[in-house]
């Protein structure tokens, strides 16, 4: 299949997605709901462990998938905290400024150049972030201040951070420890569902899973699904295709997300958030095809 193909059909999926967890955590909590989640991607996750070629597997690279997924849970459950606080047409744009945040660090920490389209695509993204927070504000610092205030946006921004880190350790893996496909996405579904095992266990108790999983058992075994569909479609454009590429497309799911996670969830201020998003968008693509 064409890398193109597997890049839309990861971002349709990935949008719907976001839509299911909305949906979810309407009624349940994040820990829960991702600890379940978990259990149901290792399962789907199951067959990829016949398709491993042991021997080539390093234990370096194992490591850091191990360190990188640790990372990646970590991203999740924020993500997961934000979509359970926020309405989804609000906490979803931000994870677009992954891209911008990059090329921000890379040229303050490793002295990479910004060229003059990079520089464009960061300005789209702050413009949209500045229109996504506005709200009914007067005052010009206004957005800004939103963005750093409430317990859903300080997950977001916690999720960035962490998202910066696993873009990079993703590219690693896949190119210079040359982890193979199936290996990469059997072991990261292991060590996630036995990081969210973990978790669950320290930061819940039995009676919330239970409940979470007598209730909503059935749309997080659909969730699950998908999820496996959009992280093997990515997964598999990114083998065969330049990632910026890959990513240009991914990105259009937030824009989907929003628009029709938005319109079903009655999202306030549907509009300028949409335009805000589709500004951001704009701004990643420019960053990433630079």
């Amino acid at each position: 299949m064409d890398w193109y193909l597997l890049a839309l059909i990861s971002a349709f999926f990935s949008a719907t997605a976001a839509i299911f967890e909305k949906k979810i955590l309407l009624t349940e909590k994040a820990l829960p709901m991702t600890f379940i989640l978990g259990i149901f991607n290792l399962i789907l996750s199951i067959p990829f462990f016949f398709f491993i070629d042991y021997s080539a597997l390093a234990a370096s690279g194992i490591i850091v998938l191990l360190l990188k997924s640790v990372l990646g849970a970590a991203a999740f459950l924020c993500v997961m905290q934000a979509i359970k606080y926020l309405e989804i047409s609000k906490a979803l744009p931000m994870l677009v400024l992954t891209p911008g945040l990059v090329a921000f660090f890379a040229f303050i920490i490793l002295g990479e150049s910004l060229g003059l389209v990079e520089i464009g695509g960061i300005a789209l993204l702050l413009a949209g972030t500045y229109v996504l927070q506005l709200g009914g504000r007067k005052d010009i610092l206004g957005p800004a201040k939103s963005l750093f205030s409430g317990r859903g946006n300080y997950y977001i921004l916690a999720a960035l951070l962490i998202f910066t880190v696993t873009s990079i350790l993703d590219k690693a893996l896949l190119k210079n420890f040359k982890i193979p496909l199936n290996a990469f996405f059997g072991f990261q579904h292991l060590f996630f569902a036995l990081i969210f095992l973990a978790l669950a266990f320290i930061f819940s108790d039995m009676k919330n899973l239970k409940k979470t999983f007598q209730v909503s058992w059935k749309f997080i075994g659909a969730l699950a699904l998908i999820t496996i569909v959009y992280r093997y479609s990515h997964l598999a454009a990114v083998k065969i295709a330049p990632v910026a590429l890959v990513l240009s497309i991914k990105r259009m799911s937030v824009f989907f997300a929003v628009l029709i996670g938005g319109t079903y969830f009655k999202d306030c201020n549907l509009l300028r958030r949409v335009i805000a998003t589709a500004m951001m968008v704009i701004g990643a693509i420019l960053i990433i095809l630079n």
